[in-house]
């Protein structure tokens, strides 16, 4: 009796095998370009979403990231180190627990498997019937866990702000403690570029891991002499300073995956109109501004933070 034929891995997963040796090789080193979603298409022929699987199966392996301003790069975790070991397989998106009986789902693996989806292709792609099929499963099946795409969405959100793990009782003095809380959420927006789509300021999430973040802000203006009102103002302006930025990051990082021009080519090629307005001498002050100022986020970042909480302490000291 002879065996069936091993059938061939998904075209994903070759093109996937290709960039991870090359990788793995040193070939392609922590910091350097990969084709974009666009370009893996055309040159290997196949469609744009196939294309988003292989992008999506190298980050989840922790080889590839994005960067903005130089698009989807090797990820600088891909150490020598980890090189050594040699490739491994790459895990199924949906993979199940070990411990985990066939056909059965636990709510973090739905809402992980979720978050890897939305990581990878962005909130857009996220859908009950794209999870079932990741899941391997039906999606009636997942309506156990969650009643909806919204409700989905909520708990992905709250999944991710668990991450960030809040010190008791945290830094000395309100403006370390202020600091900390609103670091540890841009590198939330930073990892997953759609949380802030997912967050609303007007119609919060009652969900824990969300409200033990402004519970811990609220905490930390605790003995201030503040008005309730300003303590729970300055709770939400806070995260809506984090996620108005990220904001900017995320849209960005979407651009160079759609088109594959990054920031930095972006500019080259309006170099020309840009040239000709600036020499007009309308702008003598646009002029002088260098370019990788306007491109840094992190930057960018710092600098608003600090100056809002700048701005806090002026109003603490006017009592």
């Amino acid at each position: 009796m002879t065996s069936a034929p091993q059938r061939p891995d998904p075209p994903y997963r070759r093109i996937a095998a290709e960039f991870r040796t090359r990788i793995l090789a040193g070939d392609l080193r922590p910091g350097d370009r990969v084709p974009s979603i666009r370009q893996i298409a055309q040159r290997w022929g196949v469609a744009v979403a196939t294309a988003t699987k292989v992008v999506a199966a190298l980050r989840d392996e922790g080889l590839v990231e994005a960067k903005v301003g130089a698009g989807t790069v090797v990820s600088s975790r891909a150490s020598r180190k980890e090189r050594s070991a040699g490739p491994a397989a790459p895990p199924p998106a949906a993979a199940r627990p070990a411990d985990a009986p066939k056909g059965s789902l636990h709510r973090e693996h739905v809402l992980r498997t979720a978050i890897a989806i939305a990581d990878a292709e962005g909130l857009g792609a996220v859908s009950m019937r794209r999870l079932a099929a990741e899941l391997g499963t039906g999606p009636m099946s997942l309506y156990r866990h969650v009643t909806g795409k919204d409700e989905l969405v909520t708990q992905m959100a709250d999944e991710v702000f668990g991450e960030a793990e809040l010190p008791v009782p945290g830094p000395e003095g309100w403006r370390a403690k202020l600091e900390l809380v609103a670091r540890r959420q841009w590198e939330l927006s930073r990892r997953h570029l759609w949380l802030p789509r997912a967050v609303s300021f007007t119609r919060p999430l009652l969900v824990p891991n969300m409200m033990a973040h402004t519970e811990w802000t609220l905490r930390a203006l605790d003995g201030l002499g503040l008005p309730v009102e300003t303590r729970i103002r300055e709770a939400l302006t806070l995260p809506a300073l984090v996620h108005t930025v990220a904001m900017s990051v995320a849209e960005e990082a979407e651009a160079e995956q759609e088109t594959g021009v990054t920031l930095d080519g972006w500019r080259l090629l309006q170099r020309k109109r840009a040239d000709e307005l600036l020499s007009t001498g309308r702008f003598p002050l646009l002029a002088g501004l260098p370019g990788e100022t306007v491109s840094d986020l992190d930057g960018m970042f710092d600098y608003i933070l600090a100056r809002h909480l700048d701005g806090f302490a002026v109003m603490l000291s006017k009592g």
